[in-house]
């Protein structure tokens, strides 16, 4: 008993350093037998609350809740959440893995700050040419303009499939295609649904869905950080 209660005293101390952390816990799983978890991967981060996917399995969990894998859920806030496997604690962010094999490296992020009248405008690209976009998770699909379009060097009324937008000034003639290569910062993704708008509207390429919702967001303060899902 003694032997035991020493052993979980030193691995507390350990536990102090965040590399030995890191090294003991995926010691830890790698030590645990068959059928127990292999790997998990923070998804979504709440005050009180986390979004685990444990050996595949999305879990949400409130804090002081164990998922039927064993993984419980000690705190959790919009930056880090704290989880526990056998008695062990490791403290994880956004994004990260835990496994038994090799932990790749934390994923590309991009971090965007407000405007005065509260606008989330970045500098990227579309097909390599420069772009001003405009953070928008109410539109759809990237959205631009007709002439922004032709400066981009897209044929989109060759390529594109002709439809129609509603606007605030009315019904407009529209294209939808698909961007080759869409970048904000280190993100960069392929094959992106894109919507072109006859006319002058919008001013700036409005960043919609099309690529948001392939990225994990979170705003904490005021800022927007975008980081690619693995």
């Amino acid at each position: 008993m003694r032997d035991s209660f020493a052993s979980q005293t030193e691995m507390r101390r350990l536990f102090r350093s965040p590399a030995l952390a890191r090294f003991a816990f995926a010691a830890l799983l790698a030590s645990l037998p068959a059928g127990a978890v292999e790997k998990i991967s923070v998804k979504g981060l709440f005050k009180d609350k986390a979004i685990l996917v444990i050996d595949g399995r999305q879990r949400l969990l409130r804090a002081g809740e164990t998922s039927p894998e064993g993984v419980k859920l000690v705190s959790a806030s919009s930056r880090e959440a704290v989880i526990e496997i056998d008695g062990v604690q490791s403290t994880r962010s956004l994004g990260t893995h835990i496994g038994s094999g090799f932990a790749p490296p934390q994923s590309p992020a991009v971090k965007i700050w407000p405007t005065a009248d509260n606008m989330y405008p970045v500098v990227g690209s579309i097909n390599g040419y420069p772009v001003n976009f405009l953070v928008d998770t109410g539109a759809t699909t990237i959205a631009m303009n007709s002439r922004e379009a032709r400066r981009l060097g897209i044929d989109f009324a060759v390529v594109g499939d002709a439809t129609v937008s509603q606007t605030a000034s009315g019904l407009v003639k529209a294209w939808v295609v698909n961007l080759q290569r869409v970048r904000v910062g280190d993100i960069e993704l392929k094959d992106v649904r894109a919507a072109v708008l006859e006319g002058d509207f919008p001013t700036n390429v409005l960043l919609g869905m099309s690529f948001l919702g392939r990225l994990d967001i979170r705003r904490e303060q005021g800022v927007l950080e975008l980081r690619k899902k693995y």
